[in-house]
């Protein structure tokens, strides 16, 4: 077998692997997805006419808060489950599992990919559940074109990416799984001060760069441009770069740690 033939069959063996993991053991990703959909039910149906009110021109209408959040709460979802990610990765280091890998006659990276991949579809799944929530409420978005839907789900999946990468050098560096939990709660924290909720030009001025200069602010607002029709203005190559950016940090971080543990 030629070398890319051994890397996708090996790969493909590490994915079977964690998605089985996951289906036997789904409480920890239904805990982190009950979050983003609590706090989408508890701005809605308890703060909706307040925060509608205050963002708007005084006047509450729930419907229009609906469509400002669920984007915000869609990048929080992704925040939130890929913590199931660098749980896993530490529970796999802690457990000698990834020692005993090394030496096995199988494709180093097939390692980090099935955990990679199998977090990337979880998130996906996520998304599709917690999307399902919001349109059971009441979000719609009449206005997006099939090329819109297409360029938003990138954008999804290439931030699921990024923070999963990032996840999985949070699992490689922590000792065990409380404390790699513990690490990877900055992606479900930053999401809370960033413009999911109210716009940033709302928030106190001194507060307002906290908001802006992060990853979830760009990308929400870009993911709002595409789905309502919103200004997204330089949000677009902000949130693709910060991505980018993320991805490569997580790669190098796991990828340098794997291969000096080996040693």
């Amino acid at each position: 077998m030629s070398a890319l033939s051994l890397a996708v069959r090996d790969s493909t063996t590490m994915l079977r692997r964690n998605l089985l993991h996951a289906r036997r053991y789904p409480s920890l990703t239904l805990n982190l997805l009950l979050t983003p959909v609590m706090l989408l039910l508890l701005f809605v149906y308890i703060f909706g006419d307040v925060m509608s009110a205050g963002i708007g021109d005084g006047g509450a209408d729930r419907s229009e808060y609906i469509a400002y959040l669920v984007p915000g709460i869609l990048l929080m979802t992704i925040g939130s489950t890929v913590i199931g990610a660098a749980v896993s990765v530490a529970t796999d280091m802690n457990e000698g599992i990834i020692a005993r890998f090394r030496t096995m006659a199988i494709h180093r990276g097939s390692v980090f990919i099935g955990h990679v991949v199998g977090s990337v579809l979880q998130v996906l799944a996520s998304l599709v559940l917690v999307g399902a929530v919001g349109v059971a409420i009441g979000f719609r978005s009449t206005d997006a074109t099939a090329l819109e839907w297409l360029a938003a789900f990138g954008l999804l999946a290439l931030f699921a990416l990024a923070l999963t990468w990032i996840a999985v050098g949070m699992g490689m560096a922590s000792p065990n799984a409380e404390a790699a939990g513990n690490m990877a709660m900055p992606l479900i924290l930053l999401p809370l001060i960033s413009s999911a909720f109210i716009p940033a030009d709302a928030m106190p001025g001194w507060f307002q760069p906290i908001a802006e200069y992060q990853p979830f602010t760009p990308a929400i607002e870009t993911l709002r441009g595409l789905l309502l029709g919103t200004e997204i203005g330089h949000n677009g190559w902000l949130a693709v770069a910060w991505c980018l950016g993320l991805a490569a940090l997580g790669y190098y971080w796991s990828t340098s740690q794997f291969n000096r543990d080996s040693k």
